[in-house]
């Protein structure tokens, strides 16, 4: 992906080395229970938010900001994570571009997210995190989370590299922020709130393949509008959908998929929605709630 010369987006906190987060809890199951349950919630669902709520209730858990990031003298970022840092910020500009022009075709205002870049754990809008969540989307803030560390975690783990799959990632967040301004992320948050965590989990595919089509459209117009793509970009992007896929990960992880958890969508999913907005261009042809979860 060809992004030289391209310019840097402003809307970047970058909080690298300088801070951090810790939990304390009381009652229930004691604090350290209630870590390792709403981690094995957040590797169930992919769901930050309801990962905290679980471990709240089981623990009473709260996150505060202590200011300590657990490293000793003043945080150096390698040349790699600066340059992947400019990368990243490169990429949130060509989305505020493209979802400018496209908020515009709907008589519609974009408000483009805070990009937080982070080392090892940050306090967000909504709770605790660490560099093993991956990036993630806070409504309650409206910004995007990135541990740069994780892009080296695509390719270790993974087996996923390239310029335009880290581009994907960032876009897919992206995504998410677009629901919000929309007003899809809140209803379906609420509506998932009144249902089973077997059928929230279905309105969760819902979201996360809407928001894999959304970086597909954000993809067709970056290429129209600069021509950045490069051979093998495209195919950069389907192999990490494929390889962050629910049954993809599952089987990697025990062996064996669990349908009824599954709460970011198949890889043949996440693929065939990527690929349908990088075709179309169209977000109006992204409307996943428009279909039955059968035939998503």
């Amino acid at each position: 992906m060809r992004l030289d010369g391209r310019r840097e987006s402003s809307n970047v906190d970058d909080r690298r080395g300088s801070g951090g987060f810790k939990l304390g809890g009381k009652g229930g199951l004691g604090i350290g229970m209630a870590i390792v349950i709403g981690l094995i919630a957040y590797c169930a669902t992919g769901d930050l938010n309801q990962a905290v709520q679980v471990a709240s209730s089981a623990g009473d858990m709260t996150s505060v900001v202590t200011g300590q990031n657990g490293q000793n003298g003043e945080y150096q970022p390698t040349a790699e994570e600066q340059e992947l840092a400019s990368f990243a910020k490169k990429v949130l500009a060509s989305t505020e571009d493209v979802w400018t022009a496209e908020f515009q075709k709907m008589g519609k205002t974009y408000e483009p997210p805070t990009l937080v870049l982070f080392s090892g754990s940050v306090q967000s809008g909504c709770g605790g995190a660490s560099a093993s969540t991956g990036p993630f989307y806070c409504s309650a803030d409206q910004s995007v989370y990135i541990d740069l560390s994780f892009f080296t975690s695509m390719k270790s783990s993974l087996g996923s590299d390239g310029d335009f799959a880290y581009a994907y990632v960032i876009a897919h967040e992206v995504g998410h922020h677009v629901q919000y301004l929309l007003g899809t992320l809140g209803k379906a948050h609420e509506q998932m709130s009144r249902l089973s965590q077997s059928e929230a989990n279905k309105i969760s595919v819902q979201l996360e393949l809407q928001a894999d089509n959304y970086a597909g459209v954000w993809a067709h117009h970056e290429q129209k509008m600069f021509g950045s793509l490069e051979d093998g970009d495209l195919e950069e992007a389907l192999g990490t959908a494929q390889m962050i896929g629910d049954d993809y990960l599952q089987k990697k992880a025990q062996g064996y998929v669990v349908p009824e958890s599954f709460n970011h969508g198949t890889s043949q999913q996440r693929m065939k929605w990527f690929k349908r907005g990088f075709t179309s261009g169209d977000i109006a042809q992204g409307n996943t709630f428009s279909y039955s979860y059968e035939n998503l």
